[in-house]
């Protein structure tokens, strides 16, 4: 399951030690000019199989080097952006992209096939620092077996969510530690204005909304719908969560269900689009193009959403049946400019905890 969660430290706290995963220790080299290293949070999945005909036909061999959650990754790629980790970094999304780019943490490069990439996802398209490579949206998942007992249609709209009918029932993770936390955080503005979307919150902090630290907690043990949450008494029928889920319920259960488990409130979804990008001082930077240029590739697109349970921004790129049948993208999700979000977000976050959490 797609999952990436903010660190709520400051960025000047520090470094913590990436983890590698790959071949060899250390970033690549003039004299090594045959390995790219690739920097990410724990989400990055890739077939074996896919990788190695990248690996075979490029030259490269490939490093990983993975580090938790998106925004503890963005953070540290920033303070190493002299000596960068790696090579190239995928995982920025467009709700931390305006602090990636204002700290010149990429340098630019057209990929090639990016014209085959919808222009929608495409962020930076006047520079061209950072590449679309997958979009998802995060929206409020439910829990249909409980709706059915109790005879309670799911709320489908952000507004239903403070009805009386649904207090006690949402848990959500926190705007300043979780990236669906902040992207529902976003939603919701997107959805009511500046000047509204505090009101909104007061309902629901008035109706119960529960709200803990990040995705897991909240998915895994909370939310009653998922099969983790069953089995650790999960009490709360609605979570946020991503429109991909209901797929994962279907596919990684024991034995597959006719029907997935849990459904998607179409009205509560915000649009998370996500980047790779070449490092300023890249070591590379030849390996990394050449990396890039596979990210957005038919055979890496293809094999994408079953590894990350994102959804594919190469135009004609097959999607698996499961996410059609499933968990098929929001048709009228949320969106948000980057400079819009730039211009709010540690304000609105911060508001956001000082409303939501004292």
């Amino acid at each position: 399951m797609h999952n990436k969660t903010l660190v709520a430290a400051a960025v000047g706290l520090g470094l913590i030690g990436l983890s590698a995963c790959g071949s060899g220790n250390g970033t690549s080299s003039p004299a090594d000019s045959k390995t790219v290293t690739l920097v990410s949070h724990d989400s990055w999945a890739v077939s074996k199989s896919v990788l190695a005909d990248f690996e075979k036909s490029s030259g490269y061999k490939v490093k990983v080097l993975k580090d938790g959650d998106a925004g503890q990754a963005v953070n540290k790629a920033i303070l190493t952006k002299d000596n960068p980790q790696g090579d190239v970094f995928f995982g920025v999304d467009n709700t931390l992209l305006s602090r990636a780019l204002d700290n010149s943490l990429f340098q630019p490069y057209t990929a090639k096939g990016l014209d085959q990439v919808g222009a929608a996802y495409q962020l930076d398209q006047a520079k061209h620092r950072v590449t679309p490579i997958d979009y998802g949206d995060i929206c409020v998942n439910y829990d249909k077996a409980y709706f059915s007992k109790h005879k309670l249609t799911p709320p489908r709209t952000f507004a239903d969510l403070a009805k009386p009918e649904y207090k006690n029932l949402l848990v959500t993770e926190n705007a300043a530690t979780s990236s669906p936390g902040l992207g529902f955080l976003l939603g919701s503005a997107a959805q009511f204005g500046d000047n509204g979307w505090q009101d909104y919150w007061k309902k629901l902090k008035a109706n119960g909304v529960k709200v803990v630290d990040g995705w897991e907690q909240a998915y895994y043990q909370e939310f009653s719908g998922s099969s983790e949450g069953k089995k650790a008494g999960g009490d709360r029928p609605l979570v946020v969560s991503y429109a991909s889920s209901p797929p994962a319920e279907v596919i990684y259960a024991t034995k597959r269900p006719s029907t997935a488990p849990t459904g998607v409130a179409n009205g509560t979804c915000f649009r998370q689009i996500e980047f790779a990008g070449l490092l300023s001082n890249a070591k590379n930077p030849k390996g990394a193009k050449a990396f890039i240029d596979f990210l957005v590739s038919k055979e890496f697109q293809e094999d994408m959403p079953l590894n990350m349970y994102v959804y594919p921004v190469l135009k004609g790129a097959k999607v698996p049946a499961e996410f059609t049948e499933y968990g098929p993208a929001a048709q009228h999700p949320e969106t948000m400019a980057p400079g819009t979000i730039a211009a709010n977000r540690d304000q609105w976050v911060k508001s956001w905890t000082s409303l939501v959490l004292k």
